[in-house]
Formats: C-alpha cells, sequence, structure tokens
C-alpha cells in the first residue's frame, strides 16, 4: 500500500491537533509559508513583534517534498484548504491588491483572512523606503553627508511616474497585457541617467517619456478615458498616493532601475570623499595605508544594505500589514476564549 505523503495531511487543522498535543504552557504554532528565501527573513522581522508566551510562527517555504516556490505556490498549497488559523500564507501584493478582484487571484488574496499580502508590490519595495535611503548610504559608505535629498527625490520621481502608473493598473484590471506590458512600464520608467549634479536632467527626461506614452495610451484607448479618471481618484483610497507611486511599482525594477540607479554614484562620490579626507589628514604613508584599509574593510556593498534594511516600519503600508497580523491574532484569541468557555460549560 502505497503511503501518502506528509505534505497531503500538512494543513490547519493537522496543525491545530499537533498544537492540541503541546501542554498547555507551550506556545501556539502559527505555520506561514512565504514565496521563497529572501522573503523569510521579512516575515520573521514582523512576525517577531508579535510573539509572546502565546504565540510562535514559524516561517518556512511553501513545499516540503519538493523545491517549487512562488506567489501561486504559496498561496494555492493545498488547494487553498489548508490554510486556517493555525496555517497563513505570506505573499508580495504584485498588483493583486490594486486589481480590487479583477483576477481570481486578486480574490483570493484580498479576501482570504489566512493570506498576508504587503500591501507594496513587493519586499524590494520596503527595502527601498525613499525616507531610509539616506541611511543606507551611511551604512554603506560609513560617510554621513548628505549629498541631495534622495527622499524628496524619490517623491518627484514617484509625481512624475503616477499617470502612467495608473494606466498601467488600468490596462491590467482591463485584461489588456499587450497594450503597454509590465516590461515596457519598467522600460519607460527607469532612469536612463544620473548625475549628482544635476539630478533634475534624469527627471526631465523621465517627465517626457512618461508624457510622450500617456498621450499615446489616450489615443490608443479612447474608450477608457472614464475610466481612466476614475481609477485616478480612487487608486489613492487604496493607499497610492502621488509621492508614493514608487512603493507599488514592480520590485526588482525599481532596485535595479531606479534605486540602484540613484545610489551608486552617490556612494561612490561619497566613498571618494572619505579617502580623500584619509589622504590629507594622515601623517606619513604607513597611517594612510593602515586607516584606508580599515575604512574599506568596514564598509559594505549597498545591496546588501538594502537587503537588511529594518528602516520602513513607519511606512504607511506596513502599518496596514501590522493591523492585519493584529486582527489574525485577535480572532484566534477569541476563537481559543470561546472554546474555553464551551469545554468548560455543565
Amino acid at each position: 500500500m502505497k503511503h501518502k505523503p506528509l505534505t497531503t495531511y500538512l494543513n490547519s487543522e493537522f496543525v491545530a491537533a499537533a498544537n492540541a498535543l503541546r501542554p498547555k504552557s507551550a506556545k501556539h504554532r502559527i505555520v506561514a509559508y512565504v514565496e521563497s528565501y529572501d522573503d523569510i527573513s521579512f516575515w520573521r522581522a514582523l512576525f517577531d513583534e508579535y510573539e509572546n508566551e502565546k504565540y510562535h510562527f514559524e516561517v518556512m517555504l511553501p513545499a516540503r517534498s519538493n523545491l517549487s516556490k512562488g506567489k501561486k505556490q504559496a498561496m494555492m498549497n493545498m488547494l487553498g484548504k489548508a490554510f486556517g488559523k493555525n496555517m497563513i500564507a505570506c505573499v508580495d501584493s504584485d498588483y493583486d491588491y490594486l486589481l480590487q478582484g479583477a483576477t481570481s487571484t486578486s480574490r483570493n488574496m484580498i479576501e482570504n483572512p489566512y493570506i498576508l499580502h504587503t500591501y507594496t508590490y513587493a519586499i524590494e519595495n520596503y527595502q527601498c523606503y525613499a525616507e531610509s535611503l539616506h541611511q543606507i548610504c551611511v551604512q554603506s559608505t560609513l560617510n554621513d553627508t548628505k549629498l541631495i535629498d534622495i527622499a524628496q527625490l524619490m517623491h518627484l520621481y514617484s509625481r512624475i511616474c503616477f499617470p502612467l502608473f495608473v494606466w498601467s493598473v488600468l490596462l491590467y484590471r482591463e485584461h489588456d497585457l499587450t497594450t503597454m506590458p509590465l516590461l515596457k512600464f519598467c522600460e519607460i520608467v527607469r532612469l536612463t541617467s544620473f548625475n549628482i549634479g544635476r539630478p533634475d536632467h534624469a527627471l526631465k527626461q523621465l517627465a517626457g517619456r512618461v508624457d510622450h506614452n500617456v498621450a499615446l495610451l489616450s489615443r490608443r484607448r479612447p474608450d477608457l478615458k472614464g475610466k481612466y479618471e476614475k481609477l485616478k481618484n480612487d487608486i489613492k483610497t487604496l493607499g497610492v498616493t502621488e509621492e508614493d507611486t514608487y512603493l507599488y511599482m514592480q520590485g526588482h525594477h525599481l532596485v535595479d532601475g531606479v534605486v540602484m540607479r540613484i545610489l551608486n554614484p552617490i556612494c561612490r562620490s561619497l566613498r571618494h570623499s572619505r579617502e580623500d579626507e584619509i589622504q590629507r589628514l594622515a601623517y606619513h604613508r604607513v597611517q594612510y595605508t593602515n586607516e584606508i584599509s580599515a575604512y574599506r574593510n568596514s564598509q559594505c556593498d549597498i545591496m546588501t544594505a538594502l537587503r537588511r534594511n529594518l528602516n520602513y516600519k513607519n511606512s504607511a503600508p506596513y502599518k496596514k500589514l501590522r493591523a492585519d497580523v493584529e486582527k489574525l491574532l485577535e480572532g484566534l484569541q477569541k476563537n481559543e476564549t470561546k472554546r474555553d468557555v464551551e469545554k468548560n460549560a455543565p
């Protein structure tokens, strides 16, 4: 007789039964499935805020019997029937949050209370939180000089992209994936050049491309004019502001096509400035060699600093995500209280 694999039985009821076998003093275990290795530390950091003597989250990849990963795997584990207050899924929102039920994946994600989502497009968007990017430069270069206001630059970038971003979301809501595919949108809104001395030059180039493509889309899809104007206002009720559009754009593109193009020249300049200072202040060659070696060994690369960045916890979407975790735990507490009352009833 062929035995079914453990994953066939590993669902919320299984975890609930396992929880019931533990001593009453043991912590309640909640299994949280995530999309990939890169997501584990993000969700672990979030759940650390809520673990106490009662609850313990165990973050893991969605498949135990193979190496399958990804959003669909995390959300559709056991055909979605496994999830409950003992087992949840934790995924990137992508466009699914903004689609507001226009697809089956979107409906499942926003309607299922046991699926937590980032609200931002992905975890990378949090790591690129505008107000934290100066700190990334400091961590990478050990130089606190503010060459430009990176947060303000990101907000200006977002305001320029917003009209085209609304078009992108609208086309996906309309199931039109050919007029302007996501890769095309990302190509339009990337920064093609960036100069610390003339940051406005890159923004002017961007604005020209965005205006051209907004006009082009208006001519190609005149039937969507009314829906576009409505979505332009409605999308703000979901938390998307013109200044924070970058949080809802494709995360990998944001890192590679925008943020790294800004941070690389800034960090190069900051490092050169610090090394010039060391050379100027050193009394002799040996001191210079020792000091420059110590400085370079103390730095970290920008990408590492970004991936370790946790300075996004005051952002509006992260506060929404925390509220979802709190709601989940409140529901769990109510169920346990109700069960205890029923158990002790005469």
